[in-house]
């Protein structure tokens, strides 16, 4: 893996009007549909850095801290922030923004994994390099939030072999 790419590189964005139909009866964004913006954006943020096909692999979580209300605007920042072989992690913070007064708060924060493909085989990706100190930090706690991935995953095998049984 000799390539490198700039963390800068990667970073995407997207911005969208919360209109009625986004919206549940609370009239606040359905997480569902948040999520999909989500994935859609980290997405983009992982094929820039790979140059190549990829398939979400895992979703951390999507941490809510903040309602989302029909009107607001919605803004999805995503970034490469590390990389393994053939993954990647990409960071997607959420702000929302009440359009008429342009109050902004951080609505949401996720991690998710990134596998980039050749054909039906993984293919590997280029190094991460982080410039600035917000992307350093990133990049250097990714090895933590990866531990706990992988934690998880193994759990979840398990779980899968509990209900294979149990039904």
């Amino acid at each position: 893996m000799g390539e490198k790419r700039y963390m800068k590189d990667t970073k995407t964005s997207i911005t969208t009007h919360v209109l009625p139909p986004d919206t549940n009866h609370h009239g606040t964004l359905f997480g569902g549909k948040l999520m999909a913006y989500i994935d859609d954006v980290a997405s983009i943020a992982a094929t820039r850095h790979a140059r190549k096909p990829v398939v979400t692999a895992s979703t951390d979580s999507v941490d809510f801290l903040e309602p989302i209300k029909v009107g607001d605007a919605v803004t999805l920042e995503a970034m490469v922030t590390y990389t393994g072989r053939s993954s990647m992690e990409v960071c997607v913070k959420v702000t929302s923004e009440v359009l008429l007064t342009g109050e902004t708060s951080v609505a949401a924060i996720s991690f998710l994994t990134f596998v980039a493909l050749d054909g039906d085989k993984t293919a590997e990706v280029p190094e991460i390099i982080p410039e600035t100190e917000e992307e350093k930090w990133l990049n250097e706690t990714a090895e933590n939030r990866a531990e706990h991935r992988k934690a998880r995953r193994l759990h979840s095998k398990e779980l899968a072999e509990f209900f294979k049984k149990a039904y």
